[in-house]
């Protein structure tokens, strides 16, 4: 069957791609594909650069969708998403990658490509060092996670903090204030029509719900820690994405509720696990473990 490479249309394959990773996605994310709340995520977080979404490649087979080359917030980065049957396209896709997907480098100034690579996938991985990548643990996005389905951690907050959720109390001012300050831009906090509206597309994207955004509110009623949490009820995974807490308020547990809460609502719900794409020891110390790597090799062209 032949195999038909087109660009990529926000308004007729945004849908499609999210479809496709659905149904190619398999129990412990083995299929090395991304999560597709990631999907959704990606095309509603204000840091995408969404004039370049025509450069994401598709590859289809009797129109089906089987396999897609994208970034994931800016030129420069390359994700690589498979049907199990069409693996044989990684040297297809690398090679558009790098015709489509490079960035410049601020640094350096020259153009790169930071391909992104299972470190199951040892096939793909001796394709890329082949081509002369070469391997940056920094810039890797481990996978770990979280069992629900064992003894659920108890969730404790100080006195006079309590849990809450944007289905109870949905303010986006509260919202971007912990956003911006737990992503340590500082205290300066921009307050405008435009600000508060990037944080309502963030949030309030097309499958997502409010009820399981999770905020610690503090004594003042501010918002000062806050989880973004994903549901996929198909197979039945949890996403953590993002997390923030006020650095005022941190080392506190405030954080570590507002996860265990975003997850315990997913089990209610029948999430028999939970992801994030970090190996951060706070996600480790609440006890995500680590499902697999997936590796940052990197390549500079003259």
């Amino acid at each position: 069957m032949s195999v038909e490479l087109r660009s990529y249309n926000r308004p007729n394959d945004y849908d499609l791609i999210d479809a496709f990773l659905i149904a190619h996605h398999q129990p412990g994310n083995r299929d090395g594909n991304w999560l597709e709340p990631e999907w959704e995520y990606m095309h509603f977080h204000p840091g995408l650069d969404g004039s370049s979404l025509g450069k994401i490649g598709i590859w289809e087979a009797d129109n089906e969708i089987v396999a897609v080359a994208h970034y994931e917030l800016h030129l420069g980065e390359a994700f690589f998403e498979f049907h199990p049957d069409y693996r044989h396209l990684r040297e297809a896709m690398l090679d558009y990658a790098e015709a489509n997907l490079t960035g410049v480098s601020k640094r350096y100034s020259q153009k790169y490509l930071c391909a992104y690579v299972n470190d199951f996938d040892a096939e793909f991985r001796t394709l890329v060092e082949s081509r002369g990548y070469k391997d940056d643990p920094e810039g890797a996005r481990p996978l770990y996670r979280f069992d629900t389905l064992g003894p659920f951690p108890p969730i404790t907050i100080p006195e006079g903090f309590q849990l809450t959720s944007l289905a109870e109390e949905c303010d986006w001012a509260k919202v971007h204030r912990v956003m911006w300050k737990g992503f340590d831009h500082g205290d300066d906090v921009p307050m405008n029509h435009e600000e508060l509206e990037s944080r309502r597309r963030m949030f309030d994207t097309p499958k997502a719900r409010r009820d399981l955004k999770v905020a610690v509110v503090a004594p003042d009623g501010e918002f000062v820690s806050f989880c973004g949490m994903f549901y996929e009820p198909t197979h039945r995974y949890a996403l953590v994405e993002p997390v923030a807490t006020d650095p005022r308020y941190r080392r506190m547990g405030l954080g570590k509720a507002a996860v265990l809460e975003g997850i315990r609502r997913c089990a209610a719900l029948g999430a028999t696990v939970a992801y994030v794409a970090t190996d951060l020891q706070f996600y480790q110390s609440i006890g995500f473990t680590k499902a697999y790597n997936n590796e940052c090799w990197v390549k500079y062209f003259d």
